[in-house]
């Protein structure tokens, strides 16, 4: 069944906050992003090369203008911070929601969870029961689960946004803008994240300005990481990026009629 709900969780577009498997520990891996035993689970390490245009968690001079204990998303460089103390924050590499589907403006973490379970959307539900209604009670937290390990989520007063900042068990997709609209990190740094936030923290998102005048304007390369924006550059990546697109395009296809053929088999058995 989780075999299944993987293969529309990865390739789906309605699928909010949603993953693929976790891929094969990696031979070298970066200090604090080693593979982990928590909760009962073993979180497999961060690949080495999964850190091209999403750097490892960092602490770094902080240049913005929020207090200490804020933390400050930044959808347009695809970084978080948690301000520290003394000018300096705490810097993530995130992923973030599709063009118009990301967090926008002020919220307050009114709830936090390890390993959460998750639960899809009445309108997931309403619109593909055959996949969603059976994951109406939730599904527990765990390696299947695309929460990852840590959930923040994010109340706007008083009421559930509905977006959340997690972990994620697709690592692949940190640097990226592929989710429904929640933030994604590494699940090694959702727990380091976590284990500072406190219930009442502010979270704020940088608007496009705020961006471009703190962290300079940014651009996608043809795989969606971020670049320094450059203008000779544009229509060279726009052209690759079809080609990568339309590989995608059948990969996906291919993908979700592996999917149907499964179901159908399972549906006669």
């Amino acid at each position: 069944m989780f075999s299944r709900l993987f293969a529309l969780l990865s390739f789906v577009t309605l699928a909010a906050c949603a993953a693929a498997p976790p891929e094969q520990k990696a031979p070298n891996t970066v200090p604090g992003y080693e593979a982990v035993e928590d909760g009962g689970f073993l979180i497999p390490a961060v690949q080495e090369r999964q850190f091209v245009g999403s750097p490892p968690r960092e602490e770094v001079a902080y240049n913005g203008s929020e207090g200490p204990g804020t933390i400050v998303v930044d959808p347009f460089a695809r970084k978080l911070y948690y301000i520290l103390d003394g000018g300096r924050a705490m810097r993530y590499s995130i992923a973030v929601g599709r063009v118009g589907l990301g967090f926008r403006g002020s919220a307050v973490i009114n709830r936090k969870e390890e390993w959460p379970s998750w639960t899809p959307t009445a309108n997931m539900i309403r619109t593909m029961p055959e996949f969603y209604a059976e994951y109406a009670g939730g599904l527990p937290g765990g390696l299947e689960n695309p929460l990852g390990a840590r959930a923040l989520y994010l109340y706007r007063g008083g009421r559930d946004t509905y977006f959340r900042i997690h972990g994620t068990i697709d690592n692949r997709s940190i640097g990226r803008a592929t989710s429904a609209g929640c933030i994604r990190l590494f699940n090694q740094d959702a727990i380091d994240l976590y284990n500072r936030v406190r219930l009442g923290t502010v979270v704020k998102a940088r608007t496009q300005e705020e961006s471009e005048r703190l962290e300079g304007k940014m651009m996608e390369d043809e795989w969606g990481l971020l670049i320094p924006y450059d203008a000779a550059r544009v229509d060279e990546i726009a052209a690759k990026r079809a080609i990568n697109e339309e590989k995608l395009k059948a990969q996906i296809a291919a993908e979700a009629e592996a999917a149907k053929r499964e179901l159908g088999v399972q549906a006669s058995n």
